[in-house]
């Protein structure tokens, strides 16, 4: 099995943020991950820096997988989007129905869910673009129950996508069970564990509470527990991670999904903990 490991920025805000993120990419690139991953905003808000980056990514002759989002888009920029990326020779997406922008009415754009989109990719472009779409194991936190999740997952999935990467987990058998359960359903794509580092309490807290990812009681007290010793919450933080990554591998994970915040340590570290190939 070839396993895949990638890594994912969002768009900077500011020519300083461009400067420092073309600086972490450097870096990143030194151990030759199979591609970057590129977030989208929400109604307009970053589409115009999703667009540099991810142009700018592959004119540097690296793999790149900007987001596309349903949330207030149209078949038509759709397709004007796919025809731009595939005239600079980008071959892989990751398919999202993206979040509302606050305020926005439901149901905006011309899509309503995923699969759609993927459905809409596909009709467009044949096979021309591996396209990935998200995954989650402790379930959307807008899912009606477990089993509707899956239900949208699988349909994603029959709608032509490659594969898949998870929202960020901390409970390893969150994860197993998805992937059974997403299995018995007869998903076969893999299945990439999405992996966040922790250097940051207060901003990962703030994360996981709107994106409904748990961080297990035991390791959101211990991080409560050091306050401002950022050291501390980064040591912690590179240890527990660490462990999760190797529990995930060692059951075969078909790869890891980092989740960088445009910063290029704390995705290094592990890396190097984890002896992956540099």
């Amino acid at each position: 099995m070839t396993r895949t490991f990638s890594f994912e920025f969002f768009p900077p805000k500011t020519p300083e943020g461009a400067d420092k993120l073309r600086a972490v990419r450097a870096k990143l690139a030194a151990v030759q991950p199979a591609f970057f991953s590129v977030t989208f905003g929400a109604g307009g808000s970053t589409r115009e820096g999703t667009w540099n980056t991810v142009t700018e990514i592959a004119a540097a002759g690296l793999a790149v997988a900007p987001h596309i989002s349903c949330i207030g888009t149209t078949r038509a920029s759709v397709r004007e989007l796919l025809l731009a990326f595939r005239s600079r020779g980008i071959r892989r997406l990751v398919a999202l129905r993206g979040d509302l922008p606050s305020g926005a009415a439901g149901g905006a754009g011309d899509f309503r869910y995923a699969n759609e989109l993927v459905e809409f990719i596909r009709a467009e472009t044949g096979d021309w673009f591996h396209v990935e779409v998200a995954a989650y194991p402790e379930y959307h936190p807008q899912s009606r129950s477990p089993a509707d999740d899956l239900a949208n997952f699988a349909r994603k999935v029959k709608a032509g996508a490659d594969s898949a990467i998870t929202q960020y987990f901390y409970n390893s058998d969150a994860y197993f069970r998805f992937v059974e359960d997403a299995q018995a359903l007869g998903v076969e794509v893999p299945i990439v564990p999405g992996i966040m580092p922790i250097t940051n309490y207060t901003q990962l807290a703030r994360f996981s509470d709107a994106c409904g990812a748990e961080i297990p009681r035991w390791i959101r007290l211990k991080l409560q527990s050091y306050g401002d010793d950022r050291d501390s919450i980064s040591a912690f933080g590179l240890d527990v991670v660490t462990d999760l990554c190797e529990q995930l591998l060692a059951v075969d994970a078909p790869g890891l999904h980092f989740y960088t915040m445009n910063q290029a340590e704390p995705t290094l570290e592990l890396w190097a903990r984890l002896g992956l190939p540099r």
